[in-house]
């Protein structure tokens, strides 16, 4: 069992290599080649971030949630636009609908509800956003910020070096991490998880956002599972989907030196995951 816990980690890890690489390759690109000017500037295009975010996420692929937390982290995507790539991302879920034919109906319905819950949630944290720093004026975050004290510049100030410095200790997080949560839902098995979405239909989507939670692939799997299976409601997965961010968290959690603003996005994910399939399961 070690050993089959360890391989899926290491698995799940070499997945998501391209897209860590490739994020930090282009921080270490926008903070060598690129005016203060330039860095103020893509960050301020956010207005357009949530639109682009929720599409990326729609990608059956966590490596988009991974890179939207390396980019906040550097100051280079709003708040917004990083809620709506966590609200879309589905990771698993659309590929396991459409290895089941009869139910490829409810991809679109599934891809549409989540595309219009991250516009609308990622257009409302946005502008709220703006307006409490209009009243809040204080400092932004700076590409600098992930590479203060990290001793990986040297005086040539390449961006290669940097980069794989970066990916590989991210990286070796993201192993540890994934095998201790691998190996912990493989010894409560997922049957006992699976157990407890057969709870009253009111708390499923509450039940299903927790479950969501759970920074690994397992969660989407078994929230697809379960609505394919007719034993959850549309609005329990999607409340379980939209809060399934993949390890998108786990990534800024390890990258985000704000403690308290990582437990804010968390449960500001959380609060609209389970709001949304509340009102689902109330109109449906």
């Amino acid at each position: 069992m070690i050993l089959d816990v360890l391989l899926d980690a290491a698995l799940d890890c070499l997945k998501d290599l391209p897209f860590l690489f490739f994020a930090f390759l282009i921080l270490e690109a926008l903070e060598h080649h690129t005016s203060d000017w330039m860095n103020r500037t893509l960050s301020g295009a956010g207005n357009f971030g949530p639109a682009v975010g929720s599409l990326l996420g729609c990608v059956p692929q966590c490596g988009f949630s991974i890179m939207a937390s390396d980019f906040y982290a550097g100051g280079v995507i709003s708040l917004g636009t990083l809620l709506a790539v966590f609200l879309s991302t589905s990771d698993e879920a659309l590929v396991i609908m459409m290895s089941n034919p009869g139910h490829l109906e409810d991809i679109g319905r599934l891809i549409g509800t989540k595309i219009v819950i991250a516009l609308i949630a990622g257009y409302v944290v946005l502008f709220a956003g703006k307006a409490w720093k209009r009243r809040h004026p204080g400092r932004d975050k700076e590409i600098e910020d992930l590479c203060r004290n990290c001793g990986c510049h040297d005086e040539e100030g390449g961006i290669l070096k940097p980069a794989l410095h970066h990916t590989g200790e991210v990286l070796l997080f993201l192993f540890i991490f994934t095998f201790a949560l691998n190996l912990l839902l493989e010894l409560i098995g997922m049957e006992n998880v699976s157990r407890l979405l057969l709870a009253d239909t009111f708390i499923q989507p509450v039940l299903a956002s927790l479950i969501g939670l759970i920074p690994n692939c397992a969660a989407s799997v078994i929230l697809t599972e379960l609505y394919l299976d007719g034993v959850i409601s549309f609005g329990s997965a999607v409340a379980g989907l939209c809060s399934a961010a993949g390890l998108g968290l786990a990534v800024l959690f390890r990258i985000n030196r704000n403690r308290k603003e990582n437990l804010l996005i968390t449960a500001l994910l959380l609060a609209i995951a389970i709001a949304a399939g509340l009102v689902l399961q109330a109109v449906m």
